[in-house]
């Protein structure tokens, strides 16, 4: 893990750095050859271009994985705070992993 990446997710309560650290790993398996990076202040994978990123709030995870995705998987994020690129998961409520893990592998066969 980056250390900048590491850093940011040790800021946060252990529940929240758990719930972070299983998502950087979600996307590390879907992205195995995509860099890690800081970008725009929050954790971010790289592969030819911004492929992801995900940071936390006060009350949500938001998971950053462009327009085209969020259309993609409009269906299953029913439910769940979109905007043009964000996608906001509430702490109060079970992380989508599966989902996560679904639209990353998505990203990286556009990124492709």
């Amino acid at each position: 893990m980056d250390k900048r990446i590491q850093e940011y997710i040790e800021r946060f309560p252990s529940d929240v750095q758990s719930i972070l650290k299983k998502i950087h790993e979600l996307i590390r398996a879907q992205a195995p050859e995509a860099t890690e990076a800081m970008a725009y202040g929050v954790p971010t994978f790289k592969l030819n271009g911004n492929l992801v990123h995900f940071a936390a709030f006060k009350k949500h995870v938001g998971l950053y994985p462009t327009p085209s995705a969020i259309e993609k998987f409009k269906t299953e994020l029913k439910g769940y705070e979109t905007a043009a690129g964000t996608i906001k998961f509430p702490l109060n409520k079970p992380i989508p992993y599966e989902l996560i893990r679904k639209i990353v592998k998505y990203r990286v066969k556009e990124q492709q």
